[in-house]
């Protein structure tokens, strides 16, 4: 039996309000201010103490309208006081500054403002090395292409998830990869206030897909190369996809694993032609009343469904307006904890064919970020951003300008992916022309974690095919 989202909020409160305090309560006087009193000291105690309802109500009283981030603060700070939180397995007592957490190998740069982690590999400095990476090296052709890889995680990702791949990928290549964690994600800082511009002044929200789109062509200056393959996992296709169209020459691939794209699977319908024996049967004089009538009606019936058409643009925006504005409250903070919380590790096990793969290494690798300072409002802010997106964008759907994509496409999916089913990387490949294909069989959403040896081979199959001249202009410059 499936529970409610009034009841899950319920549990909530109830879990993280009452099950660790004792005879302490935080009593919500006003939307501005979290008093707590020690009723245990209160002759009337038994009396006074405030009821179950109350409190849940004083709890939600912070969600309204005007709530703003403030009101989260007050209400998870003073909770954090009272009680040892802790959020899929990770304390939420003392979190830390990200670099605080970062790996040894671990990189951070800044770019319009934001504090950007990154790993980078570089197959010539590692020429030497004596570690599992040498070893991949008798194994895995080096094609000397020339061109880096830039890889882009998905949703609930990091770096963390190319772990496996990275070092092989730059083998194949014989040139640098770089993974690097959007805003909101892994170990790049998260802001509350946007200082960043744009060349129309405007400021650029950290969270949004145009600055995730920005920074992917920075990393292509910042390896100073021309060009680069750009490899995106999940949601990070849409962001390496978004960068083909913003800058197309400076994007020589596209590798698209379990791609969230949606495709259209919609076939264009067949145009109507009359014939001018349709209305051969009718006076002329009426047949011309009949025309300017039917043209009449036309112009009339296009005008109201232009009118209906704007007020559902204005109504679908003044609900995503409303929605972003409760997701940026209290309740929103309180909502995206409770989410994590309950499903976070179970979608990373669900991600995998086989879950009992799913190591504890790695539920600490996806869980990490979740010991940083604000992760939780930066998260609000991430889908907030994904909510408006497009609002005064006067661009068509991605979905209708896949067509024109001309740089050579592979698209990896597993055949058991649970969260993008492999039928839409189907439809995918449909609609970008010249596209390939590949379905990893026994493989849920993460092939580049889960079939690491088969995803390799598939990648080093489609570069060989694709950039085959490249290697042996590159032979004929060596001799």
């Amino acid at each position: 039996m499936t529970m409610s989202v009034r009841g899950l909020l319920f549990q909530y409160q109830y879990q993280y309000r009452f099950q660790h305090i004792q005879n302490r309560i935080p009593i919500t006087r006003n939307t501005k201010s979290l008093q707590t009193y020690n009723l245990s000291s209160h002759p009337n105690s038994s009396r006074r103490r405030p009821t179950l309802s109350t409190t849940v109500t004083h709890a939600f009283s912070l969600s309204g309208a005007g709530a703003e981030y403030s009101s989260a603060g007050e209400l998870v700070d003073a909770g954090r006081k009272e009680r040892n939180t802790r959020i899929a397995g990770i304390d939420q007592d003392e979190l830390l500054d990200p670099k605080l957490l970062a790996d040894p190998d671990s990189c951070f740069c800044e770019f319009q403002g934001v504090e950007i982690h990154h790993k980078l590999y570089d197959p010539e400095s590692h020429s030497s090395d004596n570690s599992l990476y040498a070893q991949d090296q008798t194994q895995t052709l080096s094609l000397k292409l020339g061109l880096p890889m830039i890889l882009l995680h998905g949703f609930g990702a990091s770096v963390f998830s190319w772990n496996k791949v990275m070092k092989r990928l730059a083998n194949l290549t014989g040139s640098k990869v770089l993974a690097f964690d959007r805003p909101a994600f892994g170990l790049t800082s998260r802001l509350s206030t946007f200082g960043a511009k744009t060349s129309d002044a405007k400021p650029l929200n950290p969270y949004s897909m145009a600055f995730a789109v920005l920074a992917t062509l920075y990393f292509i200056d910042f390896l100073a190369a021309e060009k680069a393959i750009l490899v995106g996992h999940s949601a990070g296709s849409l962001v390496a996809v978004d960068a083909y169209f913003e800058a197309p020459e400076r994007v020589a691939a596209l590798i698209l694993v379990a791609p969230a794209i949606l495709a259209s699977g919609a076939k264009p319908k067949p145009k109507v032609v009359e014939t001018k024996g349709d209305r051969s049967d009718l006076p002329k004089p009426q047949f011309e009343f009949f025309k300017v009538l039917f043209k009449f009606i036309k112009y009339v019936t296009q005008a109201i469904m232009q009118v209906i058409k704007g007020m559902t643009d204005m109504l679908n925006s003044l609900y995503k307006k409303a929605l972003s504005s409760i997701l940026r409250s209290a309740f929103g903070v309180m909502l995206v904890r409770m989410i994590i919380d309950k499903f976070g590790v179970a979608a990373v096990r669900m991600a995998w064919y086989d879950s009992k793969q799913v190591s504890e290494h790695i539920i600490d690798g996806y869980t990490k970020p979740l010991r940083t300072k604000g992760w939780d409002k930066a998260l609000v802010e991430f889908t907030a951003a994904m909510l408006l997106k497009g609002e005064s964008e006067t661009k068509p759907p991605l979905s209708k300008r896949l067509h024109e994509i001309s740089c050579p496409v592979l698209i990896v999916t597993g055949d058991t992916d649970r969260i993008v089913p492999s039928w839409n990387a189907e439809r995918l490949s449909r609609a970008i022309p010249h596209s390939k294909l590949e379905i990893i069989k026994n493989c849920g959403h993460l092939p580049h974690e889960e079939k690491v040896d088969e995803f390799v081979r598939i990648t080093e199959r489609f570069l060989q095919k694709a950039f085959g001249g490249l290697e042996e202009q590159s032979l004929q410059a060596v001799a």
